[in-house]
């Protein structure tokens, strides 16, 4: 009975990592539909090209915490990313605007802080974590983009708000597996 109490508050972080993450895909995704309503020729323009970001596998038959482990550290490089586009954003602006995409944006941003923390609390022990990821470069993910000047960083800036949907949701995905686990 009392491993049970031991295992308790384990399944409640996991569950609300869970949430989190689930809350977090959903406003993943009004970020992107906002930022295409703010870019309005983004509606007919889908950026082509591979992922932004491409994080292997700890083996090829990963646990469940090297998933949780695994989308930690791709969200941990998109909040980088996240940091980087907006940074430039308010360097091409000259100022922060405070509209409803920077709202959403800075609450995705929060979110994703609230989630690694999350995550890292369920991976203390180590047992998800794998190699860690070189440091992201800000130049490097503008690079990234073919061609230089607006148009291109509004692409860059598209696909780090899709980059941003498919990890949150990976993440969701693993944190349901592994709380899923806890139940048995």
């Amino acid at each position: 009975m009392e491993d049970q109490k031991d295992l308790e508050p384990g399944r409640v972080a996991t569950a609300r990592a869970v949430a989190l993450a689930q809350l977090l895909h959903q406003e993943c995704t009004t970020l992107l539909e906002l930022y295409k309503e703010r870019e309005s020729f983004l509606t007919h323009h889908v950026p082509e090209g591979d992922r932004l970001l491409i994080v292997d596998l700890c083996s090829d038959t990963p646990s469940s915490v090297q998933r949780v482990g695994h989308a930690h550290s791709a969200l941990s490089r998109c909040l980088e990313m996240l940091n980087c586009l907006i940074n430039h954003e308010v360097e091409e602006l000259g100022e922060e605007l405070e509209g409803e995409y920077e709202t959403a944006r800075k609450t995705v941003k929060d979110r994703i802080g609230h989630l690694l923390h999350s995550t890292g609390v369920l991976l203390e022990n180590g047992e998800g974590s794998c190699s860690l990821l070189p440091e992201f470069q800000c130049i490097q993910g503008l690079d990234e983009v073919e061609g230089s000047g607006s148009f291109a960083t509004k692409l860059w800036t598209y696909r780090v708000l899709l980059e941003l949907i498919h990890w949150s949701d990976s993440a969701a995905n693993a944190l349901h597996l592994l709380h899923s686990e806890q139940e048995l």
